[in-house]
């Protein structure tokens, strides 16, 4: 089993319309949708929910008041100033714990704290394990975690050779969880100030890592010197540039229909793309 990982150092630089064309072009595969924090690939995918599963982040503590013995240490050691008058605030604790442990009285009580949920779910191109996180809620990288554990059962269970996943933007911790032990990352960039330098963080991060990387650069011909100079850069960092798409508003229409672009278009936009996934598929060696 094979996983793909689509990543890109910001927001907006169309990872999730890739993947989306990729989920109708691979055969035999998992789709994962790792961006629990705004999670976007069901709105292309249209995704039929099978099973609901709720995620349980950081714990969730309280202060039994018939055992506490108002000694105060738990306010002392609260560094998020969450426990006032021997009462903890849930919104300003943070779950690490530090009054659980430290009362000499264990009149600190915790219980499990649902934090989002994660779906198995059936569409027309596969199956799809998809996420959402609660509102302000914390532990993203955990909920990709979770989701790609699934993901990877799933597909060990059913002999399914690949795993596409559709990571977050930027390089904290949710794609971090995202990145880790995949085989093969594809960084979808643009010809920008702020592609080029978001592109150098998630490449280093990749390094970090030690995975292989390819680089995509949409919508490579609104500023042909910026992609000269990622292209530049991928040579340096010894890293193929496997495809470049053109600024084509076919993307937007596709969305707007809450389509696949590939299957919304079998215009240039999407023979390019169609060569992009032969060349991935072809350095997955799935």
């Amino acid at each position: 089993m094979k996983e793909l990982t689509v990543l890109s150092g910001k927001g907006g630089t169309g990872k999730t319309s890739l993947v989306g064309a990729f989920a109708v072009l691979a055969e035999n595969k998992v789709m994962i949708d790792c961006d629990v924090d705004a999670a976007d690939l069901h709105l292309i995918l249209k995704p039929e929910v099978k099973e609901t599963n709720d995620f349980y982040g950081l714990n969730e503590y309280l202060i039994n008041r018939d055992i506490c013995i108002e000694c105060g240490k738990c306010e002392e050691l609260c560094r998020f100033k969450a426990i006032d008058n021997f009462q903890i605030d849930v919104i300003s604790c943070e779950g690490c714990g530090i009054c659980f442990l430290a009362c000499p009285v264990s009149a600190i009580e915790t219980k499990g704290r649902i934090c989002g949920q994660w779906f198995i779910s059936k569409t027309k191109y596969g199956p799809l394990v998809h996420a959402k996180l609660g509102i302000a809620q914390e532990n993203s990288g955990k909920l990709v975690a979770e989701v790609r554990k699934a993901a990877k059962k799933m597909a060990q269970k059913k002999g399914i050779s690949l795993v596409i996943t559709d990571g977050s933007p930027g390089i904290g911790c949710p794609v971090i969880a995202s990145l880790s032990g995949t085989d093969l990352v594809l960084i979808v960039t643009e010809p920008t100030v702020s592609g080029v330098h978001d592109l150098e963080r998630i490449l280093d991060l990749c390094a970090h890592f030690k995975i292989k990387s390819l680089v995509c650069i949409n919508k490579f011909d609104l500023n042909l010197k910026k992609t000269r100079e990622i292209e530049e850069l991928c040579k340096e960092r010894k890293v193929e540039v496997a495809g470049k798409i053109d600024y084509d508003p076919i993307f937007t229409k596709a969305l707007i229909k809450g389509m696949p672009v590939v299957e919304f278009s079998d215009g240039e936009t999407s023979r390019r793309i169609k060569t992009l996934w032969e060349n991935i598929y072809e350095k997955l060696n799935v």
